[in-house]
Formats: C-alpha cells, structure tokens, sequence
C-alpha cells in the first residue's frame, strides 16, 4: 500500500471514529437524541381535541408556564404573549392546516409545526424585552403577514 494511502486510511479512520464518539456523547451523555415518541392528532379535529379545544396561557408553577398554540392560517393563537422576565413557558403547538414554522426572534426557539403532529419545545426567557414570533415556513400567500409578539416584563 502506498505511504499516501496509509495516511489517508488513518486518518478518516480517526475521524469517523471521533464523530461517531461525539454523536454518541451527545445523544447519551447530555441527552440531545431526536424525540422518540411522536404525538399525533386529527388535524381535521384540533378544535375538538383537547387541549387544543382551550389554547391559552397557564401558569403551572412559579415563573412557569405552558402555552396551548394553534397555528393556522397566517395567525398564531393565542396572540401577543406576556409572561415575567425570567420565566420558563412550555409551547405545545400543533397546525390546523398545513406546515407552519415558529421562529422567536432573539432565541434559539425554532420548530417546524405540521398537521396531524403535535410540538413540544420550551423556552426559558431571561432578560425582558419584546420578542418578535414569525412563521419561518411559507405557508401560502397571506404568509409574511402570519407574525405575533411575546413580552417579557
């Protein structure tokens, strides 16, 4: 074998094995592995399922909060948020229609939102501000206009 050759085995060997170590980490170590259980729900129903029969804000313990979200038609509901600074809001979210995106602006807060599924995503908010929520999916014309506000106070 070639000396160029034995460098070349060597080092992908290294680095397929490092990859595969730092995937292995993540997914074990620090939890980070796709979700595996997948809730479903009849899109055709949502406004007759719980809980997304009573969408709104709850609050579940101190400075925490679960919101029940609909998405459809280039709206949000509930809209225009408000919560304390530093609370914790649990999002559960589902589409009446077709594939949403919900993108806070200012966070790390991204999730694809399509029919028939249902999100779960939580976002811790620290410092106060008005944060901007936007539909990153193009869900038809109409769709630039799909945007609502979340207040920290």
């Amino acid at each position: 074998m070639h000396r160029y050759e034995k460098i070349w085995l060597t080092v992908s060997s290294v680095l397929i094995i490092g990859f595969t170590l730092i995937v292995g980490y993540q997914a074990f170590a620090m939890d980070l592995g796709p979700p595996s259980d997948m809730e479903t729900i009849d899109p055709q129903k949502v406004d007759s399922t719980a809980p997304f029969d009573e969408p709104g804000i709850t609050q579940i313990g101190d400075k925490e909060y679960e919101v029940v979200m609909t998405l459809q038609a280039f709206s949000f509901t509930p809209r225009d948020l408000e919560f304390p600074e530093g609370s914790t809001v649990h999002f559960i979210m589902t589409s009446k229609d077709v594939v949403h995106g919900m993108q806070i602006a200012g966070t790390n807060f991204n999730a694809m939102i399509t029919p028939g599924h249902v999100t779960r995503m939580t976002q811790t908010f620290d410092e106060a501000g008005d944060f901007l929520v936007i539909c990153n999916e193009f869900c038809g014309t109409g769709h630039e206009m799909m945007s609502t506000e979340i207040n920290i106070r």
